[in-house]
């Protein structure tokens, strides 16, 4: 007998996750969002706040997100919460310091100071990633299910998907993959930005030239930061959830999913014992490890046989510094991706922020800058050394780092934070064990996974179904449209809303009856 009951039950603090929650909580219906023990965005040494994970909000110039916050009739507030970056990110290689600026005047200056030689083809370069990044808005608003799953769904899907450019194989992706000198830096500059955006794979190979297009495009057609970072986005949408009567609970897990007679009909919470009911249940885990939460004999005969597989090869290893502001260098910018100066330092993707920007409790106190630096980590390499390695490229482009160092940590090794204590002219180091940091795993945390999927799906885009291993079970997790980053789980998101709220047919009607497109300003 279930002690409460809710119409979708969402287990995750994910883009998808919380979009998803949002626009069913709008639409009308009881929603539970349940942390799924997913940490928080931000975590604490000493009073200074770090983050777990490099965030960009790249999905901002998605035609998907537009109409999510449309829906929510939010659009304006969200835009008054954020800011355009000028320049929209910064590239550092030996001997190269490059900016690319929302101006296409300053662009083309910085072409011709750093790639006079090439100025050309990169113009022709980005006419073809203009003109793919506009067909794929056009094919991406439409309201199709992406990835597509039932007969009708693939009808329609497949048609759109057919229209989608710069395909592999084609003669058009054989022309822009061929555009630039396999060894020249600007091969780069177009590859490090989507490779950091893209869940699938660790090199540049797992690019095929749609997704390049389309995550570089997301790089260079607007950035938008958000200043509060990945926690300023939570907050955002569980107070949406919130004030259309939706509960959360980041702190609460399941630790069961319940069927009877074939189908999902609840979930059991951590230190419960009685079953929270549900018609759905949505997640932003992987399907593989949505099974363990599920008993075996709900798990439906299609999955079992056609499934693909997911193999985690990888991980986004992100280091924190803690810097006084006047020693990191103005020119800086505050998204930057630096090369691998050498065969044995990894190259990197830094973001600089003010750190009072993540914290009230900074008020008062002397201004400081994080910078959050994140690095590929192959699976079943040795983590212990990692933290040093992303120091070493560092110091190759911050001068002056060691010098102004005040604490560097990182939640995936296991080891000690560091704190630099300076007094007179000296400088004592200070280890703190990860057992004193309350908000901080005793032991190394979990990355967020890079994945190789057999068989691909839709075009290489697509990998996990939208429904999920049993009846009543869906996902929008990075495992559904890996290929595509950010902006796969925004539609993974709109889809699942848009398939859990066409079964209801009554509530549909009324909500056509009652829905205004006029939004607050």
């Amino acid at each position: 007998m279930a002690v409460r009951h809710y119409d979708v039950i969402v287990l995750g603090r994910s883009v998808g996750t919380l979009l998803t929650s949002s626009l069913l909580a709008k639409r009308g219906l009881r929603i539970l969002l349940l942390g799924q023990g997913q940490a928080a965005p931000v975590y604490d040494v000493e009073g200074l706040p770090l983050q777990r994970r490099a965030f960009t909000l790249l999905s901002a110039t998605s035609p998907a997100f537009r109409k999510v916050l449309q829906e929510l009739a939010q659009s304006q507030r969200f835009r008054r919460r954020t800011r355009p970056l000028s320049p929209m990110f910064g590239f550092l290689a030996p001997g190269i310091r490059f900016e690319i600026a929302p101006d296409i005047e300053l662009f083309t200056r910085e072409v011709e100071r750093e790639f006079p030689d090439i100025q050309e083809l990169i113009g022709q370069l980005y006419a073809v990633i203009s003109e793919a990044n506009a067909r794929i808005d056009g094919i991406f608003e439409r309201n199709a299910v992406w990835p597509p799953g039932t007969f009708w769904e693939r009808l329609e899907g497949n048609r759109l998907a057919g229209q989608l450019p710069l395909a592999r194989g084609t003669t058009q992706a054989a022309d822009f993959e061929e555009r630039l000198p396999v060894d020249h830096p600007y091969r780069t500059v177009l590859e490090l930005p989507a490779l950091f955006s893209t869940y699938l794979g660790l090199g540049p190979e797992a690019l095929s030239p749609l997704g390049l297009s389309r995550l570089h495009g997301a790089w260079t057609r607007g950035v938008h930061s958000l200043p509060g970072g990945e926690a300023e986005f939570e907050n955002f949408f569980v107070e949406r959830i919130e004030s259309h009567g939706g509960t959360c609970r980041l702190n609460g897990k399941a630790t069961e999913i319940v069927g009877r007679s074939g189908k999902i009909v609840g979930v059991i919470e951590d230190g419960g014992d009685q079953m929270t009911g549900a018609d759905a249940v949505v997640t932003s885990l992987s399907g593989e490890g949505m099974v363990d939460l599920i008993e075996p004999s709900l798990i439906r005969k299609h999955a079992r046989e056609v499934w693909p597989h997911l193999s985690v090869v990888g991980g986004h290893f992100v280091t924190n510094l803690v810097l006084r502001t006047g020693a990191v260098p103005v020119s800086l910018p505050e998204e930057a991706f630096l090369a691998a100066p050498s065969r044995d330092l990894p190259a990197l993707h830094v973001q600089r922020r003010p750190l009072a920007s993540l914290s009230s409790a900074q008020d008062g106190q002397p201004p400081r800058t994080l910078l959050t630096a994140e690095c590929l980590f192959e699976t079943g390499k040795d983590p212990l050394g990692v933290r040093e390695a992303v120091l070493g490229t560092l110091r190759k482009y911050v001068p002056f780092l060691d010098e102004n160092v005040e604490l560097i940590d990182s939640p995936h090794d296991g080891l000690p934070a560091t704190r630099f204590m300076r007094e007179g002219g000296e400088v004592r180091r200070r280890e703190v064990e990860r057992y004193h940091l309350g908000q901080s795993a005793k032991g190394p945390e979990a990355m967020r996974p890079r994945f190789l999927v057999e068989p691909m799906g839709m075009m290489g885009l697509s990998a996990e179904p939208l429904r999920g291993p049993a009846k009543g079970t869906y996902l929008v997790g990075p495992s559904v449209l890996p290929a595509l980053g950010q902006e796969g789980e925004v539609l993974a998101a709109l889809s699942v809303a848009n398939i859990l709220t066409q079964k209801d047919a009554l509530r549909q009607r009324m909500r056509r009856h009652l829905w205004n497109k006029t939004e607050p300003s």
